[in-house]
């Protein structure tokens, strides 16, 4: 993709494709790994959620992290009460899933940003036998510390949500 060969066997690009390649530098082993890193905090963040093992969420947030879940009917606050609030309420959801995708990461020195699209179905409790599907945004901010990449702030934008 981005060129084709032409009868001499050489490569020539195609309109528009070779310009934007070109154009975009490389990133260094450092970049990647910092992306890597913080794309694996995101899925750790999902799994601790998702397997209710909320104190592994002490590897993803500071403790002095800023948490906003009001878009999606949760609350707002630091790390420690948030995460309080978690370990409560999530047990009235007898399963849920997050699926994360989308992944955005902008690293500057020792600190970065993400933006990350997430799609969380929630069984709800009960006999009816219904999901609530939530799809949402999570903005991030993350700090290098001593220990690796720790999320500073998370802030969720609603997209949807639908009983069924």
């Amino acid at each position: 993709m981005g060129a084709e060969f032409n009868f001499q066997g050489t490569r020539t690009p195609i309109r528009g494709c070779a310009t934007a390649v070109l154009n975009r530098s490389m990133l260094s082993l450092a970049e990647v790994s910092d992306r890597l890193e913080i794309q694996q905090l995101l899925v750790d963040y999902s799994t601790a959620i998702d397997q209710r093992r909320f104190d592994d969420l002490d590897n993803v947030f500071t403790p002095d992290a800023y948490i906003d879940y009001r878009a999606m009917g949760g609350i707002d606050g630091q790390y420690p009460e948030v995460k309080k609030w978690l370990s409560e309420v999530l047990p009235n959801f007898p399963v849920y899933a997050h699926m994360l995708g989308n992944f955005s990461v902008r690293i500057d020195g020792d600190t970065a940003s993400s933006r990350v699209i997430c799609f969380n179905p929630m069984v709800l409790g009960g006999e009816k036998n219904q999901v609530l599907f939530c799809g949402l945004w999570y903005d991030d901010e993350f700090v290098r510390t001593p220990q690796g990449w720790r999320m500073t702030r998370r802030v969720e934008t609603k997209t949807f949500q639908k009983v069924m």
